[in-house]
């Protein structure tokens, strides 16, 4: 038999690289032999001569014969050499092409026809495994170790036109086959005694493809042909009748069911020993393990049919006993063991039962942690892909067994996107206090003098490290001890150690360094008692955990150690960790919450439990949570108000909200614009520190939430925010450190004492208060440069102030706000306003240039002639930058009651050095009532927003006024913990000007239609102004209301005409010009509406207000205010002892009724207590 000129000199394939594939899937096939139209020859037929083949083009894949009488049989082969003749009832097309050709194709000589023995035909085929004769192997397949992958390529037709660039065939004639061929028939029978050998390994496959098709064939895999009578339903065995067809393969489906068709590899075996079982059998195998290896495949379900949950494995938990109670007749342990740990009968190298036997690095029964490499594709690969690996599934619940009772089974998934509340609107900022909260007793900041990132604090005592560890003292802010590390060693992890003494508690130190080495110090003594080299194998440590009295510990590589208390009640250097886990690497984020340890590594979220014991199953989940549409997970916290829920933070200031019983998320909220460094839960409200370096408290019992404060606390990124639990218990009070990346360390109120008694003083104003209503009128204009001569060229023009004032009823109080009297078109003008120096000693008649004084005198005139004669105004205040104009009159009757009358300006154009842009401040106190006025005009042009909103920023953070140095006075007078210095102190705000807010998203046409049409509606939607106030978190207007606006557009207008811009530019239509104001609902407005004047190019706009403003009596504010001492007083008492008890029971982890013994037992022993300085 002639060889089909397709090998090479050795007989070995010179097929192209392409066709590896098939070269694996054929090796169960047999030699060429004749092929009949309808049936199968037996394998010891001779060849007989044949006519030239019509060529196969459907893949080649491999089909299993099943055994008979316990032996197996060789299988049929599907591809005929190139020189047989079959009839096909569809002839395929001559020249047939790949599926998937290879990129190159090098084509070397070919070498002459070669005969080959029939011996070598008959014998060459081996029990299990059939090679084709074109693609044996050089050396016997038997002698690969190495185990067999699947490939990823495309199935490669048998009759592939190229060859092998590998090997160069010879110009003469081929040598004779090499001798191992004279074996074949010994082989073959110590074959069908062996089990079979896998084929050699694919390694140029890439892992995770292997993986996948592992994971998507596990079903599929057969038992081995050793079980006698058992029959393949896709092929027959060579004794079938003659006129039986020969089976057609079916194309391989996207997602194919396991009994219907045929894998390209369910008759290989599993790459690794033992050989594969059937997947009942690996089911059931499955099902009783508690830790298996952690590349078990998971058979695929159809989407249909997927199961709601996994099959709960028969784990054995640790025993979880009753805590110490308490007893008169004995005293409590100084230190309570560790629920579900008996510290005298752990025994760590003991025997565990099979069953429940934990491989001390194995983190799951299902699934490692995804590998490295792959996170970074863990947010954009097909989650609903059978070909996934299995971590970026969607997460199906799956429950530990220390946590039995918490989640839930009936949900399917933890998570489920219809039920997610995805709140947009941001927390109400309408009430933000400002005050920082400074802690009362002790040292406010203490400044760490060098690079830190990381601290803990217990008590009285705050320790920070790096390449320095120190402590300090929170009553005195004294150095208390520091040593510096080695050379190259840097600290990256602290924790305050348990003790065996509840009263020792905060006096030992773990810390651990980026070398894997652990440290104890005892603050008492100075000094370094222990130490643990290479705890963590060279890894740096990232995170230190207290659970009751054990220490868990975290390196960058995922290694997690369990250091269980010794016989002393506490955890020991001494010994290695009781229990060893392998977490997923990339960590970012991690907490302890009950009993778990939530671990965030970016945006995937994984539950763990481990235990001293090792028992029970680590992985809560089988895949990891996700938050979609939030960023990457950077904090996290619980709140005592809130049980059950997990509060998670995000790079992109989002928070979201999970349920602890059955881990769904609740909601996910946004709180901020800015990222979230840091979260934390004290008493009812939660505390979120930020990138800005700013605090902000949040009340999350309302919907939206309530920013209860938000103020400045470092001028760098906040990088850490800790609520000591151990406050109440060692101090008497509740603390709050924060550590910012300027290396400064701040104490904290956490009871918000100051914010408690002016919100109290504020509730019981009508207790103290007198309360009176005026009248105030309020008008803005951008004059455009016009004079008060320039209203007498139209008759309408020049009755507009007297129908204004007339139409008034007399108010109390009249602002007229004024912008560009003077031409800012004037680059002369403006050049000579710039550069020419002020008199510093000049009166207000020679600093005020005649534009101003003419409208001043035209006002004063006008309330003269058409205001009754019985209501006599003064001329309060008058303010000017640079065609800002503010004059404010009030009747004679108020003139006595105003005191603290001052004005600012704040030039915001040319970056803040010119006043052509900028407001006019002006405030005063009327009664005991705090006023503030604001005339502005802001950026203009169409795209100016985001400078619009700068410029609002700096008016209102701005401390341009005078400070108030009386506390009672910034209690009763002034709002949101200020001090008078910036607008949003005061109580009443009334801001006006031209604020160039614009019109968005629409051609000027469209707007001037609109208009026409009187579809104002349409426009107010796309309002600057209007959806910052609803989208921006950040903007300051957002505390401003505005009555709703039912008049057109007041810019832009050609000037003396009632038509919209017609100039070249054709401005669209807006309301720039506007009337906001702030009053907590003591300000109501009653009109707002625009005039017809048309010497400007904008129109004017005024509006009606009531402002209600108080009287204090002062001896009943006395009265009050001591009641309100006492409220704070009975709410710190109830606090303490909520955190107290919570410390006690949930930290140390005493049982709650010794807990409240010892409480008692405190509160009586006043000598025990520390000294707090005042």
């Amino acid at each position: 038999m002639e060889s089909n000129g397709q090998n090479g000199p050795d007989d070995s394939s010179l097929r192209p690289v392409s066709s590896l594939r098939s070269h694996f899937e054929n090796m169960n096939k047999p030699k060429d032999g004749p092929v009949s139209t309808h049936a199968p020859p037996s394998r010891n037929q001779s060849p007989s001569p044949k006519p030239p083949p019509v060529p196969d083009t459907r893949p080649s894949r491999s089909v299993n014969v099943p055994p008979e009488d316990g032996r197996p049989k060789p299988s049929v082969a599907l591809n005929v050499p190139s020189h047989h003749t079959v009839q096909i009832p569809n002839p395929p097309p001559l020249s047939p092409k790949p599926i998937k050709p290879p990129a190159v194709l090098i084509e070397p000589p070919q070498s002459p026809p070669k005969p080959r023995p029939l011996s070598a035909l008959q014998h060459d085929t081996s029990a299990h495994l059939v090679p084709d004769p074109s693609k044996s192997p050089n050396t016997p397949a038997a002698s690969s170790p190495r185990s067999f992958k699947i490939p990823t390529r495309p199935n490669t037709p048998i009759l592939e036109p190229g060859r092998s660039p590998r090997l160069a065939a010879a110009a003469q004639p081929p040598s004779p086959p090499p001798p191992r061929r004279s074996a074949e028939l010994k082989r073959e029978r110590e074959a069908r005694a062996s089990p079979p050998i896998p084929p050699p390994v694919n390694r140029a496959e890439k892992p995770a493809n292997r993986l996948s098709r592992l994971i998507e064939n596990a079903p599929k895999l057969e038992l081995t042909p050793q079980i006698a009578e058992q029959r393949s339903p896709f092929n027959s065995p060579p004794s079938s009748p003659e006129n039986e067809e020969r089976p057609v393969l079916p194309t391989r489906p996207a997602r194919p069911p396991p009994q219907k068709g045929i894998s390209r590899s369910n008759t290989l075996p599993r790459g690794f020993e033992p050989p594969p079982v059937h997947h009942t059998v690996a089911g059931i195998r499955r099902d009783h393990e508690v830790n298996g290896n952690v590349r078990s495949p998971i058979s695929p379900q159809p989407v249909g049919d997927r199961p709601a949950l996994p099959a709960r494995p028969q784990t054995i938990t640790d025993p979880v006993p009753a805590r110490i109670p308490a007893s008169s007749a004995m005293k409590p342990p100084p230190r309570p063991p560790r629920p579900g740990i008996t510290t005298s009968a752990v025994t760590i190298d003991g025997p565990v039962p099979s069953q429940s036997k934990r491989v001390v690095s194995t983190p799951t029964s299902q699934y490692a942690p995804p590998p490295s490499h792959s996170h970074g594709r863990s947010l954009t690969v097909d989650r609903s892909s059978e070909r996934t690996p299995a971590e970026f599934h969607i997460p199906t619940r799956r429950a530990g067994p220390s946590d039995a009772d918490n989640h839930s089974s009936d949900s399917p998934h933890p998570a489920s996107a219809g039920q997610v509340e995805v709140v947009s609107q941001f927390p109400d900022s309408t009430r933000i206090n400002r005050r920082p909260p400074f802690i009362k007793q002790g040292v406010h900041e203490i400044y760490t003098k060098y690079d830190t990132r990381i601290f803990d604090v217990c008590g009285q005592y705050v320790c920070t490290t790096g390449h320095l560890t120190r402590v300090w003292n929170l009553l005195d802010g004294e150095l208390v001890m520091s040593f510096a590390h080695d050379e190259g060693t840097k600290a990256t992890a602290v924790a305050f150690k348990p003790t065996s003494d509840v009263q020792e508690e905060g006096t030992r130190l773990w810390i651990g360094n980026n070398i894997g080495e652990i440290i104890e110090a005892d603050i008492a003594s100075q000094s370094i008692i222990g130490n643990k080299v290479n705890a963590h194998g060279r890894y740096e440590i990232v995170k230190i955990y207290r659970h009751y009295n054990e220490m868990w510990t975290l390196d960058e590589g995922g290694t997690l150690h369990v250091w269980g208390p010794d016989s002393d009640g506490a955890p020991n250097l001494g010994s290695n960790p009781h229990q060893t886990y392998r977490l997923p690497k990339g960590h970012t984020f991690s907490m302890i919450v009950g009993e778990e340890l939530w671990h965030a590594a970016g945006k995937d979220i994984r539950i763990f439990t481990p235990t001293t014991g090792g028992r029970n199953q680590l992985q809560v989940l089988m895949r990891p949570l996700v938050t979609e549409g939030a960023g990457e997970v950077t904090s996290g916290t619980l709140l005592r108000a809130q049980p059950g829920k997990v509060f998670l933070g995000h790079s992109d200031g989002k928070v979201s909200i999970y349920s602890q019983k059955d881990l769904t998320c609740l909601s996910v909220l946004n709180v901020n614009s800015y990222k979230i460094n840091s979260l934390v839960g004290v008493g009812n409200y939660m505390w979120a520190g930020f990138n800005t370096g700013k605090i902000c408290v949040y009340d999350v019992t309302e919907s939206p939430w309530v920013i209860k404060k938000d103020w400045q606390a470092h001028n760098n990124p906040v990088i850490k925010i800790i609520a000591d639990p151990a406050s109440f218990y060692k101090l008497d009070r509740c603390q709050v450190i924060s550590l910012g990346a300027d290396n400064m360390l701040k104490s904290w109120d956490g009871l918000l004492q100051d914010d408690f008694l002016e919100n109290e003083m504020k509730s019981l104003e009508t207790q103290y208060c007198k309360f009176e209503d005026i009248k105030l009128l309020a008008m803005t204009w951008n004059a455009g440069a016009s004079t008060p001569n320039s209203l007498r060229y139209s008759e309408s023009d020049a009755v507009f102030m007297q129908n204004l004032l007339q139409s008034s009823d007399s108010p109390d109080i009249l602002i007229f706000g004024f912008q560009e009297l003077v031409d800012l078109e004037d680059k002369t003008a403006t050049a000579k306003r710039f550069f020419k120096p002020k008199k510093k000693d000049a009166s207000d008649q020679e600093k005020m240039s005649h534009q101003y004084r003419d409208w001043r005198d035209f006002l004063v005139r006008s309330l003269d002639d058409y205001m009754p004669a019985d209501h006599l105004y003064h001329l309060l205040q008058t303010a000017t930058l640079v065609g800002l104009f503010t004059c404010i009159f009030v009747k004679s009757t108020l003139r006595d009651r105003i005191r603290n009358l001052s004005n600012a300006e704040i030039k915001r154009g040319m970056g803040g050095l010119h006043g052509n842009k900028g407001a006019i401040i002006v405030r005063f106190m009327l009664d005991d009532t705090s006023l503030c006025f604001i005339n502005c005009h802001l950026a203009a042009g169409q795209s100016g927003a985001n400078q619009r909103h700068n410029d609002i920023a700096a008016i209102m953070e701005s401390t341009v006024l005078p400070v108030e140095r009386d506390p009672s006075v910034r209690i009763d007078s002034y709002v949101g913990g200020g001090d008078g210095t910036m607008v949003l102190d005061h109580e009443l705000c009334l801001l006006n000007g031209d604020l160039n807010y614009r019109i968005d998203t629409m051609s000027r046409d469209t707007v001037v239609i609109a208009v026409k049409q009187n579809n104002l509606a349409k426009l107010l939607e796309r309002d600057q102004l209007l959806v910052a106030r609803r989208r921006n978190p950040a903007f300051k207007l957002r505390a401003f209301d505005e009555m709703p606006i039912q008049f057109p557009p007041t810019y832009k207008y050609d000037v003396g005409t009632d038509n919209y811009d017609t100039s070249e530019k054709k401005r669209s239509p807006a309301w720039c010009d506007r009337l906001l104001h702030r009053g907590f609902g003591r300000i109501q407005q009653f009109e707002y509406r625009r005039h017809e004047v048309r010497v400007s190019d904008h129109r004017p706009v005024s509006g009606k207000f009531k402002f209600t403003v108080k009287s204090i009596s002062p001896k009943k504010r006395t009265l009050a205010w001591a009641d309100c001492q006492q409220r704070f007083e009975t709410l710190k008492e109830k606090e303490a002892n909520a955190e107290k008890l919570y410390y006690l029971t949930n930290v140390i982890g005493y049982d709650v009724e010794t807990s409240k013994r010892l409480i008692q037992e405190r509160a009586t022993r006043k000598d025990h207590r520390i000294p707090m300085q005042q």
